[in-house]
C-alpha cells in the first residue's frame, strides 16, 4: 500500500470511526504533545484549525504539575479564541480528562459551538478550569513554548499567534 493510499485510509477512517470533537487552545492544540497522554499518533484526528466565538484565553489556572499558569477560555461577548478541532476516538476520552485533571476538578467538559472550514461544529468538547484564580499566572517557559509550537504547527493565524505570543510574554514579564 502506498503512503498517499495508507493516509487517505486513515482520513477515512478518523470521519467513520465513533468519536467525538474536541476544541484545543492551549498545549493541546500541539499533536506532538497531545500524543504523549493520549499514547497514540494524533495528527490523523486533526479536522483543522476552528474559532470560538464569544470567549477570550486567560491563564486562570496554576498546573501542579508544572507549577506555572496554563490557559482556560471564558465566555466574554464579542472576543474570539483560535485553537484546534480533533476528531477524537472514543478510546482516548478518559486519557484526554486525566490530562486535563477533570478527577481532580481542575478542568471539566464544556460543550461549544466552533466554526472550521466555513462549518459550523455544535456539541463540542473543550474544558474550562473549574476554579479559577483571581488574576493571570505566567507560563513557564515550556508551556509557552509549546502552546505556540502548536498554533504555529496547527495553521492559526499569524495574527492570533502574535496575539497569543504577546499575552504570555507580558504576563512573564510580569512575573519577573
Amino acid at each position: 500500500m502506498s503512503a498517499a493510499q495508507l493516509n487517505t485510509d486513515r482520513k477515512h477512517q478518523r470521519h467513520t470511526e465513533s468519536g467525538f470533537y474536541y476544541f484545543a487552545y492551549g498545549s493541546c492544540m500541539c499533536p506532538v504533545d497531545l500524543k504523549r497522554s493520549l499514547g497514540e499518533d494524533t495528527h490523523n484526528f486533526v479536522i483543522g484549525t476552528a474559532t470560538l466565538k464569544d470567549y477570550h484565553i486567560g491563564f486562570y489556572s496554576k498546573s501542579p504539575s508544572r507549577n506555572c499558569g496554563t490557559l482556560d477560555v471564558v465566555k466574554t461577548p464579542g472576543s474570539r479564541v483560535e485553537g484546534v478541532l480533533y476528531h477524537l476516538p472514543w478510546r482516548v476520552s478518559e486519557a484526554l480528562d486525566l490530562r486535563e485533571g477533570v478527577p481532580q476538578r481542575i478542568y471539566q467538559h464544556e460543550m461549544v459551538n466552533v466554526h472550521c472550514q466555513n462549518k459550523l461544529y455544535q456539541g463540542v468538547r473543550t474544558y474550562v478550569v473549574v476554579n479559577k484564580l483571581d488574576r493571570e499566572m505566567a507560563p513557564n517557559d515550556w508551556y509557552f513554548d509549546v502552546v505556540l509550537r502548536g498554533a504555529i504547527t496547527c495553521g492559526i493565524s499569524e495574527e492570533y499567534c502574535w496575539k497569543l505570543f504577546d499575552h504570555m510574554h507580558q504576563l512573564q514579564l510580569k512575573a519577573s
